[in-house]
Parts: C-alpha cells; sequence; structure tokens
C-alpha cells in the first residue's frame, strides 16, 4: 500500500501505480494522455497530474485491508468507478 502510494506520488503522471497493481490499460491511458497532454496546451497533463495526486491521497486514508478490498481483489483501477 505504501509503495503504491508512493509510486503514485512521484511517478503517478506516469502511470507506475497502475503498471504496479496491475491494470496496465489505465497505466498506459495515464503515461499517453500526459506525454501527449503537452501538444494540448498542457490541459490533459495537468488532469493526469491532478487524478495522480487523489489517488496518491486515496492510497493513504485507506487502511491495508480496505486498500487491498478496493484495488486487489475488486479490481477496481479508477477511484471515480469501473471504466
Amino acid at each position: 500500500m505504501l509503495k503504491t502510494a508512493l509510486f503514485a506520488f512521484f511517478f503517478g503522471v506516469f502511470g507506475v501505480h497502475k503498471f504496479y497493481l496491475g491494470y496496465t490499460k489505465q497505466g498506459v491511458i495515464m503515461a499517453l494522455a500526459f506525454l501527449f497532454g503537452f501538444v494540448l496546451a498542457g490541459l490533459p497533463s495537468l488532469a493526469i497530474a491532478i487524478i495522480a495526486f487523489v489517488e496518491f491521497i486515496l492510497y493513504i486514508i485507506k487502511s491495508g485491508a480496505e486498500f487491498e478490498q478496493t484495488y486487489v481483489l475488486s479490481q477496481r483501477p479508477w477511484f471515480w468507478g469501473r471504466i
């Protein structure tokens, strides 16, 4: 849980925390949106940075059991629901 939170904080814009949790598709989406976001005046990159920061906060405030239930067992890749 702590390792995932640190990945989200330091490398979240590249989707590293998603890859670590096994969410390859979501990790690729975050990385590409961040990298190609600079072409579109940085707005997608800013959105990805905000999402990564929100996920960092959520990872920290959840207990270990709640984190595992939500992100490992239930396979919930995004904090706002299933996509």
